[in-house]
């Protein structure tokens, strides 16, 4: 079974001179390929000169996340895409029981990583996801790591089986600049009756504080982002009836308490998502004819987790 490393990248390349040649020792005879999302340093002449051997994909534009990847993944070989942030650097054997996973089981898309994450100075391991509908939203949150079973594999330490990956049409470039686009993925890989399973004994290690969105993004703009990307998500996804209204009958609370509090950021992220409406609705329209499980069927799974974001 061939895997493919894909590593997308925007104006990082301290870290590729950092983290590259640990990937290369942890994954020898693998296929690395980088997808520079438009860079503005020396990334390009760096990984030229460097390291010749690694297929590198070149974008004039910057675009985001999601639609880097997809280039990646169209652009590999393997039959397990692996995608790795290029501020992680993955652990001595994390491969091996990621494809014993896929081996064992046709119908699995996707295997999250344990990302030992390095946050104001201190490790918290992350890698599974857990959520539920609440208040109109999906609310989703780290999950024990006790537990095999998770709701998304992240986009920054994850594998996935191409061939699935294509048939669900890969991340939504809807969601770029980034956030939601791997929970999406995830989601819509679950509604079909694809698998996706969390594995402890590969590790990664994320430094998230120095990637790309926290060099280019001021907190503001990612948490209107990220607003704007989670009530997207609902439009798309959310199929079940009784879920749908619950949307609906909660947006106004959400719109008015914005308003009233004077933070205006999900009225933000309200208004750049009504600007995306007619895509999104020809992507629901599209994606609701893979589904073969309902919300409630896909969310009772972690029915019993307690949700920790707020509006």
């Amino acid at each position: 079974m061939t895997v493919s490393i894909i590593i997308p990248n925007y104006n990082g390349v301290e870290l590729l001179r950092q983290n590259l040649p640990k990937v290369l020792t942890a994954a020898p005879e693998t296929e690395i390929v980088i997808v520079d999302d438009g860079s503005t340093d020396e990334s390009v002449a760096f990984l030229k000169k460097h390291f010749p051997a690694v297929k590198l994909i070149e974008k004039v534009q910057n675009h985001g996340f999601a639609t880097t990847v997809n280039l990646g993944v169209r652009a590999a070989n393997g039959e397990i895409i692996f995608l790795l942030n290029s501020d992680a650097v993955p652990q001595k054997g994390f491969l091996k029981p990621i494809l014993e996973h896929f081996k064992q089981n046709d119908k699995l898309f996707a295997v999250g990583c344990l990302d030992q994450s390095v946050e104001k100075g201190q490790v918290v391991e992350r890698g599974r996801g857990v959520g539920r509908f609440e208040r109109g939203f999906l609310m989703h949150e780290r999950g024990e790591i006790n537990k095999t079973d998770t709701l998304w594999a992240s986009g920054g330490s994850s594998a996935f089986r191409k061939q699935i990956w294509e048939q669900l049409g890969g991340m939504d470039e809807l969601f770029d600049p980034f956030y939601w686009e791997d929970i999406d993925l995830s989601y819509r890989a679950l509604k079909s009756g694809y698998a996706i399973v969390f594995e402890p004994k590969s590790v990664v290690v994320h430094t998230h504080e120095v990637g790309s969105i926290a060099r280019s993004y001021s907190p503001t703009q990612v948490t209107a982002i990220s607003y704007r990307n989670q009530i997207l998500f609902v439009w798309k996804n959310i199929t079940d009836h009784d879920f749908y209204i619950n949307h609906l009958l909660w947006l106004p609370y959400h719109l008015l308490r914005s308003l009233f509090s004077n933070d205006l950021l999900f009225a933000r992220g309200f208004i750049a998502a009504l600007t995306k409406l007619p895509k999104i609705a020809k992507q629901r329209r599209k994606t609701k004819k893979l589904f073969t499980r309902t919300d409630a069927q896909v969310l009772t799974v972690f029915q019993n987790s307690k949700s920790q974001q707020k509006f």
